[in-house]
């Protein structure tokens, strides 16, 4: 495994263990993220699901990528996809590129198994 890949994997680990599982501000997204488009995605993750969790259970890099197979853990506590809070506790896998630049993430792939959230939320 190349450096670059080895810093782009120890970013995205020391990334998870920093923002999951508590409050996330403006400071902490602009530490960690230059793609606008996941620091948006973020805050709606967060009016939904504040304090939402990210485990991972997989991540492999490979230079500037960086791959992440894991399961989020959440609260509905906030209005998310026009359902008022349930106060459910959901769980759904997710997995997510990243490309790592200057040791922030510029860009961002996301596939969730949003059926599953929305049957937990829906049930």
């Amino acid at each position: 495994m190349s450096t670059v890949a080895i810093d782009s994997k120890q970013m995205i680990q020391d990334y998870f263990k920093t923002l999951s599982g508590q409050p996330i501000t403006e400071e902490l997204l602009d530490r960690f993220i230059t793609d606008e488009s996941l620091k948006e995605h973020i805050r709606q993750a967060q009016a939904g699901f504040p304090g939402y969790e990210i485990v991972p259970d997989q991540i492999v890099a490979e230079g500037d990528l960086v791959a992440v197979r894991g399961t989020v853990q959440a609260v509905h506590k906030g209005v998310f996809a026009g359902i008022e809070p349930t106060g459910r506790k959901v769980s759904f896998g997710l997995m997510i590129f990243y490309r790592i630049s200057d040791g922030r993430i510029a860009e961002h792939w996301l596939l969730m198994d949003t059926p599953a959230l929305m049957a937990q939320l829906t049930a």
